[in-house]
């Protein structure tokens, strides 16, 4: 029988890092690929990397990206034979691939059937046990009386889970350690679950603690072939989101996996599976596994499974999508090496990971042998108020576990974003902890220690000083050097940037900032050898080595290797696991003096005004709700910090505002 021919042309209706990713593989195939944007995408990276792209709506992803009417209609303008609807947004909606259906179009996923029955928890975890698939002991009747949910937590046993039987990303969800919080927590739970997905039903399942995290890939065609790509650990979470995913599981032997990977498969065909998915099981202390949910997409950490196969995910979807069989047997599918994926996102860790946003100044990301970038932004780009607020995937491949989390470190050290914050420092303290390191990482773990992971250094260290001062000074003469080289004699004394004086070493004060903090130093020498004085202290500096991206240093006797380059106007420096970046004050800058603190309610990041719950003259209180802001995908509330009366609302409902722009201003009560 004669293979059917590749899908020939492929809209695809999403964005960013994963619109990139899809376009890359299709250019590679001599697959068209159609683009789609968004008002605040119209220059967007996978705008400009797709063959043809289209606009379909306003900025909000309700307006263009969550529009099926919209994406449909791109389909049938463009041409596109097939739509792949990438990850979130409409990717695990069954009406949009009915729909993608009903235009004569292909949807690269599964079928909407299949959807539907893994679209509500309680139905899934029902049929997986039907299946033989290992689930956690609990309750999925729908008999949602509280008497009988009462009677059934009793059974189950404390600690437990309650969680809505139709949601997802950590929504509805209530872990009850005694009996007696059980109705409080209940209430709560279905409260949360009637906002967020417009049903209160809930199911109980014993609650396994601290628990491991274990994803398999699956893979099915329409010929009845359904295979797994072993697995991914996705362990280290915050707040029940993915931080780091690798593959092979440190917990795992081969006993344990193919015991997992056979119930995956099972999984995949208790709903007659067809394209690509991932079964996710909990995995407790004992080496006992669970069922907890079949994601019917790519996964966003897709690359660490491509890497030790050597396999392309996206051309096998295409490839089952235009009803070829899948290219490789259960026993053909090879493992080699190992691979970690990190995720960079505009965040701020130490503001409680405050999504960020702007234009990238500077993006500098590594690049050479084992390492790979998916990334859906240039320099020079934006990331937006109105999606989620990823920068790029960092993956490393090497030989095994050690090399791998060794090459992490190096790239990490190499990458560098300039404009909204970015959570590389947190990700670099991260892969440096025993937890990740010695792999015995758990789901909760980050939530339970997190402050063992963020920056509370209220000092710099005086290597840190040391080499920002080497760098500056070197800069200074390379700048020196070149400017003589254009004079008449580039080889004068007098061209030296050394501050040489009749009788002594040359002398010059320094600036450098970091953070808020202004640090003014003095330096007496050269470039490679200074005497370093700070507040009435001194310290010889002598630099013995200047290397690609480090400095080795002899410090009062100390020699020292340390990651250190320029990054622009940036000194990017490393020293004992944590990164430093410092710049240069601005010349003549002053502080602004703080006025009175709490008068005014300032936006904490660019957003769009949902609500304005107040207006001029009304009296409030303490912690009373004034503002609701739509940003990165997340609503926040933004609260009185002291009793009075307002007075002047900046913004409404509907406009979009910068960072710290002053929405409402409070004044003492009359």
């Amino acid at each position: 029988m004669a293979m059917p021919p590749l899908i020939d042309s492929v809209l695809i209706a999403n964005r960013g890092e994963i619109a990139c990713r899809i376009i890359r593989t299709c250019r590679r195939l001599g697959v068209r690929s159609i683009a789609v944007f968004s008002d605040a995408d119209a220059r967007a990276r996978h705008v400009r990397e797709a063959d043809e792209a289209l606009h379909i709506g306003g900025s909000r992803p309700v307006e263009s990206y969550l529009n099926i009417e919209a994406l449909i209609e791109a389909a049938r303008r463009s041409g596109a034979a097939a739509i792949h609807p990438g990850y979130g947004f409409l990717s695990e909606n069954a009406d949009f691939a009915e729909a993608v259906e009903a235009a004569g179009r292909v949807f690269i996923g599964p079928s909407a059937a299949s959807m539907r029955r893994l679209g509500s928890k309680a139905g899934a975890k029902e049929l997986m046990a039907a299946h033989g698939v290992p689930v956690v002991p609990g309750y999925t009747g729908e008999d949602q009386d509280p008497r009988r949910l009462r009677e059934e937590a009793e059974r189950i046993g404390f600690p437990l889970m309650i969680k809505a039987a139709h949601g997802g990303g950590g929504k509805g969800m209530r872990v009850v350690h005694q009996a007696d919080a059980f109705e409080a927590a209940l209430a709560s739970c279905q409260r949360e679950a009637a906002n967020a997905f417009g049903r209160e039903r809930v199911l109980l399942e014993r609650f396994i603690e601290h628990p491991r995290h274990i994803e398999f890939q699956i893979f099915g065609d329409r010929h009845g072939h359904l295979i797994h790509l072993n697995e991914r650990e996705c362990s280290a979470q915050r707040r029940y989101q993915k931080v780091l995913e690798e593959t092979p599981s440190p917990a795992l032997d081969e006993a344990l996996r193919r015991a997992m990977g056979e119930a995956a498969v099972a999984a995949g065909r208790a709903v007659d599976y067809v394209n690509a998915g991932t079964v996710e099981f909990i995995l407790d202390r004992e080496g006992r596994f669970y069922f907890m949910e079949i994601n019917t997409r790519l996964q966003v950490e897709h690359p660490v499974t491509e890497c030790v196969t050597g396999l392309d995910l996206v051309e096998w979807q295409l490839r089952v999508a235009s009803g070829q069989p899948l290219p490789l047997a259960q026993e053909e599918v090879r493992s080699r090496g190992h691979a970690i994926e990190l995720r960079l996102y505009a965040e701020d860790a130490e503001r409680g990971f405050m999504p960020g946003s702007g234009t990238l100044e500077r993006l500098e990301l590594p690049t050479g042998e084992g390492i790979r970038v998916d990334a859906g932004v240039d320099e020079g780009d934006a990331v937006s108020v109105f999606y989620d607020p990823m920068i790029a995937k960092l993956i490393v491949h090497a030989a095994d576990r050690p090399a791998a989390l060794a090459a992490l470190q190096r790239a990490l050290e190499r990458s560098h974003v300039r404009g909204p914050a970015c959570n590389i420092a947190f990700l670099e303290r991260l892969i440096a902890h025993p937890a990740v390191r010695e792999g015995w990482i758990d789901t909760g773990y980050l939530d339970r220690h997190l402050d063992a992971f963020l920056d509370t250094l209220d000092t710099l260290p005086v290597p840190v000083i040391a080499a920002a001062a080497a760098l500056r000074l070197d800069e200074e003469r390379q700048g020196a050097a070149r400017q003589a080289a254009c004079g008449a004699d580039p080889h004068s004394p007098w061209a030296l940037a050394d501050g040489w004086r009749i009788g002594q070493p040359g002398q010059q004060p320094l600036s450098l900032r970091w953070r808020d903090l202004r640090l003014e130093l003095t330096v007496a020498g050269t470039a490679d050898a200074f005497e370093l004085r700070i507040e009435g202290r001194s310290w010889p500096v002598r630099v013995l080595a200047r290397l690609d991206a480090a400095l080795v240093l002899a410090l009062a006797g100390t020699v020292l290797r340390l990651p250190a380059r320029v990054c622009g106007p940036d000194l990017v420096i490393h020293h004992e696991a944590r990164r430093y970046v410092l710049g240069t004050p601005a010349p003549f800058g002053f502080e602004q003096e703080e006025g009175p603190g709490e008068d005014a309610v300032r936006a904490p990041m660019p957003g769009r005004v949902v609500k304005v719950l107040v207006a001029a003259g009304d009296a409030v209180e303490a912690q009373q709700p004034l503002v609701v802001m739509e940003a990165m995908k997340m609503e926040l509330t933004l609260n009185a910090p002291r009793a009075g009366r307002i007075a002047r609302v900046g913004a409404e409902a509907g406009e979009i505002v910068e960072a710290d722009a002053v929405l409402v201003r409070l004044e003492d009560s009359a």
